[in-house]
This record gives structure tokens, C-alpha cells and sequence, in this order.
């Protein structure tokens, strides 16, 4: 029979830039996972600092070499979508990169506050304030423009909302309007319950904006659900933006900026086939031939990547408890954890996310699913982006050390998602978080974040100590 190694070999062009094994155990952007295993333990939930400097940059540099080779004359900005992960460790790293911020609700306000103070943002900082605004998240934003936060703009995404800065901003407010796209012809709804129709824009802007000299009309958004994909949805819908800002850049001079939301997707199996250069070319080429025909300046760019930011640097790590066999048929491996509580996606949305052992690739492998810890029959996990079975090494009775598993690129969105720290099905405690980068040297260096949450925490949280 085969080995788990061979199975890999087979199946996928492996080893990856990311992913290699050495005496047959996995190591992950060069960290031996084992070694982290004996350390910390499991379950254990991991952030690689590295990746998310390394995806950054990939995307500033295909953006300024396509650029380059289109003759584009506008600019590009890229921002960080915080809701993707809002922790303090993966803002300071990605704004080690020159980069922005993209937020949606109030509480994202008082992060940059404690940025600033921590002088990592200046007042120069551009934060694109996008969602539907309650009072707290206006007041945030006016407060911050009235503090010298120049470059703070709130995206309207009605059309009353424009009163409030109205109001209460004492100097001069740069605004964006976002644009409500249609949705793909799939979904059970038509257009996006986000953004103001393009019907009203047009009169948004000459009733609101363009006589009045606390406003300046500086970027149109826009942003579709399905995210950057070659599909004729994407580009006509693009289009469909592109020509909109045309006739508005000819109603308002000072209108010099798109902005085409997030989207990048990453890798989510090992065998993954994205063209990001050919996309960013396709989009600039798109967005200049437009320009072009309607004889109006190509807009300078801003992008809001956050699961392509973040996503790929992170991982979560399990041990196989025991093995289980149902009906004579069903193979199942239990977990230390819980897909609903730590990875709530694959619940969720059917989520899928690369899985690999971290030990034993010398041994035969099998089909199985994959149980979480709680009581619910929709905890599992039993299929992969590439098949509908998941396979991992033979569990041997009385093997000198338990099977580990890792799910990988997990990094955006499932701590928020589960309410981190908080309350979950179960009870299932959040696992031990630790932080990994690299020395000046290149050598490894790792830290715990957060400990696994322990009972008092809950007791406390459910009202049962004070």
C-alpha cells in the first residue's frame, strides 16, 4: 500500500515554496510544525508575521510593474481590510509595508487612535470608513477629522449620511460614494444591500456635494461579493463602475480615485491556479481602455485586501484523540478542538482549507472523516478543495506519539467569526495562540499570544464569578 508521502507526491506538485518535509515531518514557510507541537502543544492556533509582509508586497509590486508596462498614469494604494483580523500584531506588520486601512464599523476607530498614539500611522494616514454608519462610527469619524486625521474618508453608503458630517465637521471632509453592485444572477437577491443605487448619484452629488465647500467628491467604491474572478459577472460589472465614474469624474473635477474593494483569493489547497498578474493587468487594461473611449484621466487605484493580507499566515494545529468506527463503514479521527468554534467557516460556508499531516508521511494512508469536540452532528470536516474524501496517515495502536494534523491559510476572519475569548458552542475553549517571525538573521523566534482560555474566564463571562 502507499504511504501518506506518496499519496502527496501523486497527488499535488509537492514540495511547494511553502510547504516541504524533512524526516518525515512537515514543515510549514520553513518552521518545523513538530517542533512547535513539543513546545506549545495542541490545540494550538498560529499567526507566521512574514507572510503577511510577503503578500503585501507581492501585490505593490504587481500592481507598479503592470503599471509600468500599461503606461497607467494613476497611482496605486493598497489598504488593509481590518475585519479580516483585527489583532495588534497583524496591523503593526502589514503597516510595515506602507500601506492603509479600510474599516467598517465604530470600534475600528479607536485602533488607529492606539496606533497613532504608538506612532505607528501618522495623521496622514488614509482610512477608507466603509459600511452602513451608526451615530458612534460617524461621531468616530468626525472626531478624527476634526483632530487633523486629514485623509479620513467616509464612504457614503446612504444617502443620508452625508448630514451628519455636514454638521459636525469643522473644516474641509474628502467623502467617497459607494456604488450598490448587482449581484451575481445566482444569488437569491438582485442588487447589494451595501452602497447607494446608481440612479442617485448623480443628484447625491449636485444636491449635497458639489456646492458645498466643506466637501470634496475623491473616490468612487465598489465591490462584489463573488471577489476578483475572470468571469464575465466581474468584468461587466466593472465596466459597468469604470463608465460610472467616467460621467461623474466630467461632473466633478476633484473626483480622481477608484477604489475596487478586496477580493484576492488565496490558496486554499496545494494545487491552486490563479493568474494574479494577469487579473491586475486585465483590470488596469480594463479600467484605461475605458478611460480612454470616454476621454477622461485614468482614476488613481486603492485596493481593500484582507483574507489575501492576512489569510495565508495562519495555521491551525490539532491531535488526533482517538478513532472511531461507525456502522462498520465510517472512519473517524477526533480532534482536540472544534471545526464550529475554531474554524467556523468550514461549518459555515463550507469552507475548505489545506490539511496536512504533520508526522508520519512514511505511513499507509486512509480515508476518514475528521470529528470536533462538540455535540453537534455538523462538526466535522470530511472533504478537500481538490476531493470529496480526506485522507491522513494509519493510526497504529500504541505508536510512540499521537497523530497530528494542520489546517492551513486560516488566518482571516475565524477568530471574529467564533467571538474570540468569548462564549462557544460547547463551551469549546479558544485554543493557545502563538506568534511566530524572524530574527535580522533569518532565525525563527515564537511567543504566546494568548494561553488556551480556561474556565474562570467562562464562568466569569456566563455570570458565575464576579
Amino acid at each position: 500500500m502507499d504511504k501518506y508521502t506518496d499519496l502527496i507526491h501523486q497527488t499535488f506538485d509537492f514540495p511547494t515554496e511553502e510547504f516541504t518535509v524533512h524526516d518525515n515531518e512537515l514543515y510549514f514557510n520553513g518552521i518545523p510544525m513538530m517542533e512547535l507541537v513539543k513546545q506549545y502543544g495542541t490545540p494550538l492556533r498560529l499567526t507566521y508575521l512574514p507572510k503577511i509582509s510577503s503578500q503585501i508586497q507581492k501585490a505593490k509590486i504587481l500592481f507598479r510593474e503592470s503599471m509600468e508596462k500599461l503606461n497607467y498614469q494613476g497611482t496605486y494604494t493598497y489598504c488593509y481590510c481590518t475585519k479580516s483580523s483585527h489583532f495588534s500584531f497583524v496591523l503593526e506588520e502589514a503597516l510595515k509595508n506602507d500601506i492603509h486601512i479600510e474599516t467598517s464599523s465604530s470600534f475600528d476607530m479607536p485602533i488607529i487612535r492606539a496606533l497613532y498614539e504608538k506612532g505607528k500611522v501618522n495623521k496622514d494616514v488614509f482610512v477608507v470608513c466603509n459600511g452602513f454608519k451608526r451615530e458612534l462610527y460617524r461621531d468616530h469619524i468626525t472626531s478624527m477629522l476634526n483632530d487633523g486625521f486629514k485623509n479620513v474618508t467616509p464612504v457614503l453608503d446612504h444617502l443620508g449620511e452625508i448630514d451628519h458630517y455636514e454638521q459636525h465637521v469643522t473644516g474641509e471632509c474628502q467623502v467617497g460614494i459607494r456604488l450598490a453592485s448587482d449581484e451575481e444572477p445566482k444569488f437569491q437577491f438582485y442588487t447589494s444591500r451595501l452602497g447607494i443605487n446608481y440612479n442617485d448619484v448623480v443628484d447625491l452629488y449636485k444636491t449635497k456635494i458639489a456646492n458645498n465647500p466643506k466637501f470634496k467628491l475623491k473616490m468612487l467604491h465598489y465591490f462584489i461579493n463573488t471577489g476578483i474572478k475572470d468571469t464575465s459577472y466581474y468584468w461587466s460589472e466593472l465596466s459597468r463602475f469604470v463608465h460610472k465614474y467616467c460621467e461623474m469624474k466630467k461632473l466633478c473635477p476633484e473626483l480622481d480615485t477608484i477604489d475596487i474593494g478586496g477580493g484576492f483569493p488565496i490558496k486554499t489547497s496545494i494545487q491552486f491556479d490563479y493568474n494574479y498578474r494577469y487579473m491586475i493587468e486585465e483590470i488596469l487594461r480594463t479600467i484605461q481602455n475605458i478611460c480612454k473611449a470616454e476621454g477622461v484621466q485614468e482614476p488613481n487605484i486603492f485596493t481593500e485586501f484582507g483574507i489575501y493580507t492576512v489569510g495565508e499566515s495562519g495555521a491551525h494545529v490539532y491531535s488526533i484523540l482517538d478513532t472511531k468506527l461507525q456502522n462498520d463503514k465510517e472512519l473517524w479521527y477526533m480532534i482536540d478542538g472544534s471545526f464550529i468554534t475554531n474554524l467556523p467557516d468550514t461549518w459555515a460556508l463550507n469552507q475548505r482549507y489545506i490539511l496536512l499531516a504533520l508526522n508520519n508521511w512514511d505511513k499507509n494512508y486512509q480515508r476518514l472523516n475528521i470529528g470536533g469536540l462538540t455535540c453537534d452532528s455538523q462538526d466535522y470536516y470530511n472533504s478537500e478543495m481538490h476531493s470529496f474524501q480526506v485522507f491522513l496517515p494509519k493510526i497504529q495502536k500504541e505508536q510512540p506519539e499521537p497523530q497530528y494534523i494542520g489546517f492551513f491559510h486560516t488566518g482571516a476572519y475565524q477568530e471574529s467569526l467564533s467571538g474570540y475569548g468569548g462564549i462557544k458552542h460547547c463551551l469549546i475553549p479558544s485554543p493557545k495562540h502563538i506568534i511566530i517571525d524572524r530574527e535580522a538573521n533569518g532565525e525563527l523566534k515564537s511567543w504566546v499570544f494568548a494561553e488556551e482560555q480556561d474556565v474562570d474566564s467562562m464562568l466569569q463571562i456566563l455570570g458565575y464569578k464576579d
